[in-house]
């Protein structure tokens, strides 16, 4: 009688970890699924096609050679842009089929940058291409999107590690003072402070580990890391990981969520770089690896 007992109780057990197992793989497929779409949208990191820094003083914009602002795709006179006195401004010409926020443009517009929140989106080729302005670390320039870039229309999909609960992984939250920040360095050789909560510990086969977060402002924990898997199987300038906000001071890391950078999927994004407190001696063996499509 107790030797059926034991045998139900150990069936019990195991059919529970095959269904919190599938309820995972099911979670990880589907983030996967609309990560790959928000990636293949018209206006998605897959689009890039420019970054072009500004200089104080008004130049020419358009495709063609001679503009002193060429860009990769549009109308070869597009019009005039100009910076003075940390804004910018664009004059559409009148025969580019400009339209700025969705709305024929008309006159000199100043253009508002990311860093305002709400930046204007210049629109052209029928809405198919456009340019927002971009601010950082205190510079300037112009972020060029276009629906048939071949970053975009050549897309191969996404290679990754196997879906693994074991990288499924709780971790206590150590809180820093309020408005602590931590210094982190960009593929543009940028090095700006960030707000740091604090930071996430973690155990892996019996080691401990450490990650420093940083609060974007929405909630969540944003982990900036690379690892022993960093330019072999994996990006070599690192992944992104998102947590959910410590809930009793903890929560939870799941590295078969942990992604690529947009600039490791095109050249003309301005990605934050792991700190070197978040450079772990861990091979992690899981989430995106290394994008090989076209570049």
């Amino acid at each position: 009688m107790k030797s059926n007992a034991l045998t139900m109780l150990l069936l019990a057990v195991t059919v529970s970890a095959c269904a919190d197992d599938a309820a995972h793989r099911n979670e990880i497929e589907q983030w996967r699924s609309q990560r790959v779409e928000r990636l293949q949208r018209p206006d998605g990191w897959l689009s890039l096609v420019g970054l072009h820094w500004l200089e104080s003083g008004e130049r020419s914009i358009g495709s063609a050679p001679d503009n002193g602002v060429q860009l990769a795709t549009g109308p070869a006179r597009l019009g005039t842009i100009a910076l003075a006195d940390g804004k910018v401004w664009f004059t559409p010409a009148a025969e580019a089929g400009v339209n700025l926020d969705s709305a024929p443009a008309e006159g000199t517009v100043e253009l508002k940058p990311d860093s305002s929140g709400a930046p204007t989106q210049v629109g052209f080729n029928e809405g198919k291409a456009g340019f927002l302005v971009i601010e950082r670390s205190g510079r300037l320039g112009l972020r060029v999107k276009d629906a048939q870039a071949p970053t975009r229309t050549g897309f191969t999909g996404i290679e990754y590690f196997q879906i693994d609960p074991d990288w499924r992984l709780p971790a206590r939250f150590e809180p820093h003072p309020p408005g602590s920040t931590i210094e982190i360095a960009s593929v543009i050789n940028t090095l700006e402070p960030m707000d740091n909560p604090g930071a996430v510990v973690f155990e892996k086969d019996g080691t401990r580990y450490r990650l420093e977060a940083v609060d974007e402002g929405d909630g969540q924990l944003f982990l900036i890391f690379s690892d022993r898997t960093s330019g072999k199987t994996t990006y070599g300038a690192g992944r992104f990981l998102y947590a959910a906000a410590p809930v009793d001071g903890m929560t939870v890391l799941d590295f078969n969520k942990a992604y690529n950078p947009p600039c490791a999927l095109n050249a003309y994004s301005t990605c934050p770089l792991p700190p070197p407190e978040n450079r772990l001696d861990l091979e992690i063996t899981a989430g995106e690896k290394t994008y090989t499509g076209p570049h």
